[in-house]
């Protein structure tokens, strides 16, 4: 299987979601998301995500993780993190 690009664009995003073959993951932290959030998104701060990773893990066997925070620095960080754990069904929202 080829792998995803890194970063997805935020309708291209949407058209997963839309289809149901992915998730949409949050990187920021609780505040932020209690802010302003996406109806929908799993909350799971970027310092968490090693304590996930089975977690991940297990979703990413279903669906393609869609992971982002504010910027889509934190996100790509994650995705790259994610990766070379052996989770590839995942891409950043830029």
């Amino acid at each position: 299987m080829e792998k995803l690009p890194l970063e997805i664009m935020p309708l291209e995003a949407k058209k997963r979601l839309d289809t149901g073959d992915a998730v949409l993951i949050d990187v920021r932290e609780l505040s932020e998301f209690q802010l302003a959030k996406i109806e929908g998104a799993e909350l799971i701060p970027m310092k968490t995500v090693p304590q996930q990773l089975q977690h991940l893990d297990g979703l990413a066997d279903e669906k393609t993780l869609l992971v982002y925070c504010h910027h889509g620095v934190r996100s790509l960080n994650v995705v790259d993190w994610l990766r070379r754990q052996g989770v590839d069904n995942c891409q950043s929202i830029t």
